[in-house]
């Protein structure tokens, strides 16, 4: 499987491919349907599609005088598996996020608070506060 893989990645290294594959994705296209869409030439589109065909990413069909081409997803499936426990480990990171989120934005649940006693402010005589000024 790993070749396979591998194989797999090194075609799918190229944005251009990708980019077919997304086309691809809706439907089976002419090569000149593809062309258009992705403003290359058509040596470049047939190029890269040849290489999407050896790599079965891509089968072809002869209509008439036009070749149909559509996106095979088998190798596709074969990355998928091999990225599966990747995906567990990047999803188990996620759920650790999410826990650690929610534990930042609970309400803190602390000890029941208890009132301070409250003490009076000792009383003052407004008139002998003022007593000193009013001698100067």
């Amino acid at each position: 499987m790993l070749t396979c893989v591998t194989t797999t990645f090194d075609v799918l290294a190229e944005p251009k491919r990708r980019r077919i594959l997304d086309l691809l994705r809706k439907g089976e296209s002419p090569v000149g349907e593809l062309v258009q869409a992705l403003g290359m030439s058509q040596p470049a589109v047939s190029k890269h599609l040849r290489v999407l065909r050896h790599a079965g990413l891509v089968t072809v069909t002869a209509d008439a005088q036009r070749r149909l081409y559509r996106l095979d997803p088998a190798p596709l499936k074969s990355l998928d598996e091999w990225l599966a426990p990747y995906r567990a480990l990047w999803s188990s990171s996620l759920d650790a996020l999410e826990r650690r989120l929610d534990e930042i934005d609970a309400p803190k649940i602390d000890a029941p608070k208890v009132d301070a006693p409250k003490v009076d402010a000792p009383k003052v005589d407004a008139a002998k506060v003022d007593a000193p000024r009013r001698a100067r």
